[in-house]
């Protein structure tokens, strides 16, 4: 028998909060336009990886200063979703949606005349705070919509849009340079922010009827998260994902440097293997929604991402220690570093969400805050030791990897004998 949820109350609860089909809207529009909201964040950092070197020479600055508008912005993205989660849920999900997207569009330009780091990194800590109302708010309006395996299900779909986005980011931003500076990297920024701004004005409805809003104030969303805190499975899944998602971006943040310092690739065939790459985690989330989910228990899918992703670390840890490997081998270690993230994050995001049926704006807020906090661990790491190797970035995705598995088997305890969560 499984647990009862921690925002849940006795009796009818659940059965209260059930999705209505009557207020989803289509089906493509919603991927569309969520899938958008949710690739925002991830995009902003893709688009400007191959300018990083470029940042570093302009601005005079080292490798470890550079990445500090990575880390800020990180932190930024996690910060705002603590703040714009549960407001979502007292506000309903619209405003707090277009105000930030909004700002994120103003922050961009700014970061696009920025005069020197500091109002760099400034600038992208405040675009980071913005861009956070998109992916909060994504997440929470699946769970507004969807219950169980559809969440899932919809959840990975989202992965065909936001896991295209980094997929084309790197390939578009490394033409970008070809015609414009890194600065013309944040004007794309400003105008795509504008689009998605206008289209979801435009297209999404709201998603949280009046009478299902949280009325407690801070009070109670303080209350509610420490209930979600408290919860051993939802801190066990949220754990699992956040720290999965870390070891993806110590990847994503590590790669760039890697690849294109120490073993030579250019730009150009820096960005293709990152599209490939990006191709093989969208591939593996499309397969978890369509195939695999709602055939095998959603535990047995988490551990085998999770088991992947720790052999891909430990193969990168060997070969980066093997001084005469070439890029072919670490650009393969690196595939399947990205892969399993694909059932990892959608699988563990919705075994969270489900356990919060009547805060799905708070727990998507603890989610998306612990996912973007360890990932701003990422950057920090990468850029520690000997920069004249891999074994930075392979030793931050090994320890990341394996710091998911200790904490999916210590509070998930998948091995206990119950009902697939999902399938409630």
């Amino acid at each position: 028998m499984s647990e009862p949820s921690p925002t849940s109350s006795a009796g009818t609860a659940d059965t209260l909060h059930a999705p209505s089909p009557d207020r989803r809207p289509l089906r493509l529009p919603l991927v569309l336009i969520l899938g958008s909201l949710t690739a925002l964040g991830p995009l902003t950092i893709d688009l400007y990886l191959p300018a990083l070197p470029q940042v570093s020479g302009a601005l005079h600055v080292s490798q470890t200063v550079t990445q500090l508008t990575l880390t800020a912005f990180m932190i930024g993205i996690a910060l705002g979703q603590l703040v714009i989660g549960p407001l979502s849920d007292t506000l309903g999900r619209r405003r707090p949606l277009l105000t930030g997207l909004t700002v994120y569009v103003a922050a961009s330009l700014l970061c696009a005349v920025a005069p020197n780091p500091t109002v760099l990194i400034g600038m992208r800590l405040v675009q980071g705070l913005a861009g956070a109302a998109g992916i909060v708010i994504a997440r929470a309006v699946v769970r507004d919509l969807y219950d169980g395996l559809g969440a899932a299900r919809l959840l990975s779909s989202l992965m065909l849009v936001s896991g295209t986005a980094p997929i084309l980011a790197p390939v578009l931003g490394a033409q970008l340079l070809r015609l414009t500076s890194w600065r013309g990297v944040f004007v794309t920024l400003t105008v795509l922010g504008l689009v998605i701004l206008t289209a979801t004005a435009t297209l999404l409805t709201e998603t949280l009827p009046t009478h299902q809003r949280r009325r407690g104030g801070l009070p109670d969303t303080l209350r509610t998260m420490g209930d979600l805190a408290k919860d051993g499975r939802f801190s066990g899944y949220l754990l699992t994902g956040s720290l999965g998602f870390a070891a993806l971006f110590a990847y994503i943040a590590g790669s760039s440097f890697t690849l294109q310092e120490v073993y030579g690739a250019s730009p150009q065939t820096y960005s293709l293997l990152f599209a490939l790459n990006s191709v093989g985690m969208v591939t593996t989330g499309q397969l978890n929604g369509k195939l695999l989910l709602g055939r095998f228990p959603s535990h047995r899918i988490l551990g085998a991402g999770l088991a992947v992703l720790a052999t891909a670390g430990t193969a990168l840890v060997v070969l980066a220690t093997l001084t005469h490997v070439g890029l072919p081998w670490i650009a393969s270690a690196l595939f399947f570093t990205a892969c399993p993230v694909g059932m990892i994050l959608p699988t563990s995001t919705a075994l969270s969400l489900q356990r919060a049926p009547h805060a799905a704006g708070s727990a998507s807020a603890l989610l998306g805050t612990a996912q973007f906090l360890m990932g701003a661990l990422a950057p920090a790491l990468t850029g520690l030791g000997d920069q004249g190797t891999a074994l930075p970035m392979a030793l931050s995705v090994l320890a990341f990897a394996l710091a998911a598995t200790v904490c999916f088997l210590a509070l998930c305890r998948p091995w206990r004998p119950t009902s697939d969560p999902l399938a409630q």
